[in-house]
């Protein structure tokens, strides 16, 4: 069976899932590049609009959702596919109103999931569809299959990456991967840690040319968030940069992208005017 019959059956599987949740996927190329830490902090600035936000910590093996949230659990996706707990027992509310799925951490076993045990999973997470307005789904690093599944689910994929030539070259050959694969969603590109504006347009256009040029398929531009020193202060703390240091210019960039994917979950105006006003200031 190849790839494409597989991602086949999948969507028709979690075709309820989809039409009911709106669901982002945010996933790299390359590690390292602040994929978790944006994961997060979105998060949080979705669930502040009054919209139910799940995170799930897709990162099979190596998790660290929870960690950067500094939230301490027991159990995780590990123990709900082996039985022994109930998807409902490792959700975790963060007091800023997220609620948090976590994974496993050095956990072969959810690293190397079998195509049964992959199905099993995703069959359990669409427990989420009747609970949820937002699924966001934090995926490792690369295009194993853990990773192309969830990102095959997405309404929106937005691969997250730095200006960097290495981390450049790996988000392309994941959107590469993702275009051949036939992934459904809309494919977005969000540019972390830049110094300007400027740095982080050059780097989206040359992305969405050579996407264009030798895929023959869209890039969209989920924008950019700036280089802030605040961000590893807060990561140091094991606390969300956004409510630790709320006026920073990272922050207002997380504001700004928050504000920009609540216009197409249909955020109540009462409730983004603030972070539209933001919006504007960037984009």
């Amino acid at each position: 069976m190849t790839w494409n019959d597989q991602a086949a059956k999948l969507r028709e599987m979690m075709k309820d899932f989809s039409s009911k949740a709106k669901i982002i996927t945010l996933t790299s190329g390359k590690g390292g590049v602040g994929k978790t830490v944006t994961a997060t902090n979105l998060g949080l600035c979705l669930a502040a609009t009054g919209k139910r936000v799940v995170l799930v910590d897709a990162d099979l093996g190596l998790a660290n959702a929870d960690v950067m949230l500094g939230i301490n659990r027991p159990y995780n996706l590990f123990h709900v596919l082996s039985g022994q707990v109930n998807l409902s027992d490792i959700i975790v509310e963060h007091p800023a109103g997220l609620q948090i799925i976590p994974g496993g951490s050095g956990l072969g076993k959810l690293a190397n999931l079998t195509e049964f045990e992959r199905h099993r999973l995703l069959d359990i997470l669409s427990d989420l569809q009747s609970t949820s307005d937002i699924v966001i789904f934090d995926t490792s690093a690369g295009i194993n299959r853990n990773v192309m599944a969830f990102v095959d689910l997405a309404d929106l994929v937005m691969v997250v990456t730095t200006p960097e030539p290495a981390a450049i070259t790996d988000a392309y050959a994941m959107i590469k991967t993702a275009i051949q694969q036939q992934v459904q969603g809309r494919l977005c590109v969000l540019m972390n840690r830049v110094t300007s504006r400027y740095e982080a347009r050059a780097c989206q256009q040359r992305l969405s040319q050579v996407t264009k040029k030798f895929l023959d398929a869209t890039l969209f531009d989920a924008g950019y968030i700036l280089e802030d020193a605040h961000v590893s202060q807060a990561i140091r703390a094991r606390k969300p940069f956004v409510l630790e240091y709320p006026k920073c210019q990272a922050s207002y960039c997380m504001m700004s992208l928050a504000a920009k994917l609540g216009k197409n979950v249909q955020l109540p105006e009462q409730k983004v005017s603030f972070l539209r006003k933001v919006a504007n200031l960037f984009w």
